[in-house]
């Protein structure tokens, strides 16, 4: 499983639910509410596919899931907290293929190992990522967005939700095949990078379908390209 997640995370951002030790009985677990720990604020796309899962949890069990935000470094300060929880099977954590995957690799040093620290359960999502602009922005397709990147070396910034989550690693790989240079605007997570691209802080986002979704359907962002 974690080869199969691994291999998807250039272009899509695996969601993998797992928890730091299962150590009850099947029959005799849960006895207690279940901490589900999500690395990214509220509002992002692993918030809102996390709270998907722990409500049919809650409502089809009839478990008491309750999710706890906790974002930072890319999702490493999250994770963190699962990695040191009490191995008893009450903490689960949504990882992702930035966290799981991509950090080993930009960071020196890792405050877990994602491949020993964790029991993997089971995957959850694929999900595409989406470069979207304002409505009212003069880029109406990704052409235009090409042609006056190279106009305008590093002049456009792109939003995504964290330095070494897959919209970074998109925007980069769209930087060098296309031959043109961008400015990389880390956020937290999703939500604020969406606020500031409607708010004309930034002039794209690089987003997955959750994230982005309401605001396309609302007309007031546009889709220029999708890496599915």
């Amino acid at each position: 499983m974690h080869k199969r997640i691994f291999l998807t995370a250039a272009a899509m951002a695996a969601l993998t639910m797992g928890v730091q030790g299962m150590a009850s009985a099947a029959g005799e677990w849960p006895q207690r509410p279940v901490r589900m720990v999500v690395p990214f604020p509220p509002g992002g796309g692993t918030d809102a596919t996390s709270r998907l899962v722990a409500d049919k949890l809650n409502l089809g069990m009839g478990w008491t899931v309750v999710v706890d935000n906790k974002p930072g470094a890319g999702g490493n300060i999250g994770l963190d907290a699962v990695a040191k929880a009490v191995p008893d099977g009450y903490t689960i954590g949504m990882g992702q293929a930035a966290n799981l995957a991509i950090n080993p690799s930009l960071y020196a040093k890792m405050p877990f190992d994602p491949l020993k620290d964790f029991t993997p359960i089971v995957s959850v999502a694929l999900q595409p990522v989406v470069l979207t602009v304002r409505a009212d922005s003069p880029f109406k397709n990704l052409g235009d967005f090409v042609k006056a990147a190279k106009a305008k070396p590093g002049a456009y910034g792109i939003a995504q939700a964290g330095n070494g989550t897959v919209g970074h690693l998109a925007g980069e790989m769209l930087a060098r095949r296309a031959g043109i240079e961008i400015l990389q605007v880390p956020y937290k997570g999703a939500n604020p990078a969406m606020t500031d691209l409607l708010g004309g802080q930034v002039a794209l986002y690089f987003g997955n379908t959750v994230s982005v979704m309401p605001q396309l359907s609302s007309g007031k962002v546009r889709a220029l390209a999708v890496t599915s």
